[in-house]
């Protein structure tokens, strides 16, 4: 899939104009993008980020008590298990961690599933749909990723309007944090968890010419 080429500067007056219909001003000029020297990002494979889906839905399910057995046996019948971070292995084969970290992931899975094209839009002021667990792996019968990969064949979404939103979010949870820092209240509407697990899920859908994609956990806000 060929690098994005959309110009940067029209790019950031998007983004501009996405924050303003929440009523948060602009962010300042000397604020990068969040792509290293200015260059836009293409999408990792599809398979991978159908298996990122597919753990993190794994995921969820441990976090509401799916036996782990279960749990890897489906992840080793999907061929998956490359793709998992040690943690999360910890925590699917294991139980170790926070519950409420992984369980705040959802939002994670929500952006991936986004950019699979599976659910139709990443609003800041709307979390994840309730519908969302129809979309993925049906686990209770269980549902093979194979099938699943079949029944789902939405297009993955354009590397350029993934560069936009990126560039939102970035944004976005750079007035986050400032909110933070200088103990204002949040700008009305946002979830900054919400909006900082989207974001994870973006950076690392990205990747860039020459340099190596970093694993999920290897992201770094």
């Amino acid at each position: 899939m060929p690098t994005v080429t959309s110009d940067p500067r029209t790019l950031r007056m998007r983004t501009v104009d996405g924050l303003g219909a929440l009523g948060i001003p602009a962010p300042p000029a000397q604020l990068p993008l969040p792509f290293p020297e200015g260059r836009l990002p293409r999408l990792r494979p599809r398979g991978h980020v159908e298996a990122r889906a597919a753990i993190l839905n794994i995921v969820q399910a441990r976090v509401f008590d799916m036996p782990e057995e279960l749990a890897m046996r489906w992840l080793l019948d999907a061929h998956v298990l490359d793709h998992l971070a040690p943690d999360e292995w910890g925590f699917i084969a294991c139980g170790r961690g926070d519950r409420g970290r992984y369980a705040d992931q959802l939002e994670s899975l929500y952006t991936v599933s986004w950019l699979l094209g599976l659910v139709d839009h990443l609003d800041p002021g709307v979390p994840c749909s309730e519908e969302l667990p129809e979309l993925l792996p049906d686990l209770r019968r269980p549902e093979s990723f194979g099938s699943w990969r079949d029944r789902q064949l939405t297009p993955t979404r354009d590397p350029g309007v993934v560069a936009e939103m990126l560039d939102f979010y970035y944004c976005l949870d750079w007035v986050c944090d400032q909110s933070r820092r200088s103990g204002q209240p949040l700008p009305r509407g946002v979830d900054d968890n919400l909006v900082w697990h989207r974001r994870w899920a973006l950076e690392w859908a990205v990747v860039f010419d020459n340099e190596r994609p970093v694993h999920w956990d290897e992201v770094r806000l």
